[in-house]
């Protein structure tokens, strides 16, 4: 069970002392998180929000799961691509499908978000939601990542898993905010990080209701409707939400807009950007990978005021498996 930061009459904290993020090392950044809850829950503090105003948003992938060698969603398209590319042979000769054929992640990669929204978008047009939803759990059911030989699923990042729920405890609304496709996260989120679908914004593709063989339903085109990604996520978020954070968690540059917006108002705001150190646990990469690039980020993050999470300093254990 986590427990509160500190207790308050008025709000629902806990008496307990117990680690509210027991797989975070002791130092400055476990308390700065800490800290943080506390002054904005303590009904007598200067910053204190009420409730209604707790929101929290978290990227995906490299915040919240694994991202390397290449975004789970990308080797789930990748892997239909092959299935279905002999029905498409005008692919070879068009991009992005071009440079998936070819696996060439530098030419795939360099618009992120939007040309995995295309390839998916090509590669599912014509499903519904619902079996789109059913391809994708099936999918990650029985996918194994290429070096930690697991489900995607086990790797997630225990640390940050305990953040969402420190903060749930704390009276906050937490959202997942994704450049990944919303319905390929919501396939798995509210399992792994109990979140339901409501709670994940992402990129999406053209939907229509539509009457197709005497049914009506939602169905897929092949158009990209939306990229969550960099400027897009402060777009997004205000138009799920409503409402700007006053927590935000990233790991990459793609994740520097919604850093930006979090913690620009005035009042007490977070934001804090996961640091991949660990090439022994994990991975070490920064601004000279493709997947996860982070350069422009964190070089904002001194003069913004966000906190860098070094994973290999910070966290004492990285995946659920490792052991609390």
């Amino acid at each position: 069970m986590l427990m509160t930061a500190s207790a308050s009459a008025g709000d629902d904290h806990s008496d307990s002392a117990q680690d509210p993020l027991p797989s975070w090392n002791e130092g400055a950044t476990k308390q700065a998180i800490i800290d943080f809850v506390a002054d904005v829950t303590r009904e007598d503090s200067p910053h204190f929000e009420p409730r209604d105003r707790r929101i929290a948003v978290f990227d995906n992938d490299g915040t919240l799961w694994v991202e390397q060698p290449m975004y789970a969603q990308m080797d789930f398209a990748l892997e239909e691509l092959r299935k279905v590319l002999p029905l498409h042979p005008e692919w070879r000769d068009r991009q992005p499908f071009k440079a998936a054929i070819e696996a060439d992640f530098e030419t795939l990669l360099k618009e992120g978000a939007r040309n995995l929204q295309i390839l998916v978008g090509a590669l599912y047009a014509g499903t519904t939601p619902d079996q789109f939803d059913r391809l994708a759990a099936e999918w990650l059911a029985a996918a194994v990542h290429p070096r930690f030989e697991r489900r995607y699923t086990e790797l997630v990042y225990q640390p940050m898993r305990e953040v969402m729920a420190y903060f749930r405890a704390n009276g906050f609304k937490t959202f997942i905010v994704t450049g990944g496709g919303a319905e390929f996260v919501r396939a798995f989120a509210e399992q792994t990080y109990d979140a339901p679908p409501e709670e994940v914004i992402g990129s999406g593709i053209i939907t229509r209701f539509e009457s197709r063989d005497g049914r009506a339903d939602l169905y897929r085109f092949a158009d990209v409707d939306f990229v969550d990604e960099g400027p897009g996520k402060p777009v997004g978020i205000e138009s799920h939400i409503g409402r700007r954070p006053i927590a935000a968690f990233g790991n990459s540059d793609g994740d520097l807009e919604m850093l930006e917006y979090t913690t620009g108002a005035s009042g007490r705001r977070l934001g804090l950007i996961v640091r991949h150190t660990d090439a022994a646990r994990e991975y070490a990469y920064d601004k000279g990978s493709p997947v996860g690039h982070l350069e422009r980020a964190l070089e904002g993050a001194s003069s913004n005021g966000w906190i860098i999470a070094d994973m290999r300093r910070d966290w004492r254990v990285i995946f659920p498996f490792d052991g609390a």
